[in-house]
């Protein structure tokens, strides 16, 4: 008896917990660095900014206003960085999570697109052993699987080694 087990790729959890955090973070920074130097550094006189921030008395004769301009500026930098950090992480997230395989003992499918394991042209698991990273090209193009991504991925990875129809298409390992 033979069994066409159907399984699906998930978001790895560990993956999505930790770039959630990242991207909350980076977040959370910027709106920080946004309010002090929208809010706090502006409505601070420029005296007890430079004790605040040096945790000393001003040099005789320092430009006060010039260094209250600096940090300020310093600020809406690091606001931006953070924002722009975090929009990077969550946008990589969202794009991933975006990816969807499933796979039983005829075929694949990825993004709605179905495939026999015959029309993979090649594998390309140089970066596998290391990083859990393997390319198949099929259908006129290729995919980047990566198991720190998602869940079923090497399960996928096994699947596809031992199809009889891949190597009977000449599929070629790298």
């Amino acid at each position: 008896m033979c069994y066409n087990i159907y399984m699906k790729t998930k978001l790895n959890r560990e993956f999505l917990a930790r770039h959630l955090f990242v991207a909350v973070l980076m977040l959370a920074l910027g709106a920080w660095f946004g309010y002090d130097g929208f809010v706090r550094y502006p409505s601070t006189p420029a005296h007890d900014l430079y004790v605040s921030i040096e945790k000393s008395e001003p040099p005789v004769g320092a430009d006060l206003e010039a260094f209250k301009a600096q940090k300020t500026k310093t600020q809406h930098g690091l606001m931006a960085l953070a924002i722009l950090a975090g929009i990077a992480v969550g946008a990589h997230l969202f794009a991933v999570s975006r990816f969807s395989l499933s796979f039983d003992d005829d075929g694949f499918e990825i993004g709605g697109r179905r495939f026999a394991y015959a029309d993979v042209k090649s594998i390309d698991d140089s970066a596998w052993k290391k990083k859990g990273i393997s390319v198949i090209a099929c259908g006129g193009g290729k995919v980047k699987l990566d198991s720190w991504h998602h869940t079923g991925v090497k399960e996928f990875h096994e699947r596809l080694l031992k199809s009889a129809a891949c190597a009977q298409n000449g599929a070629v390992l790298q």
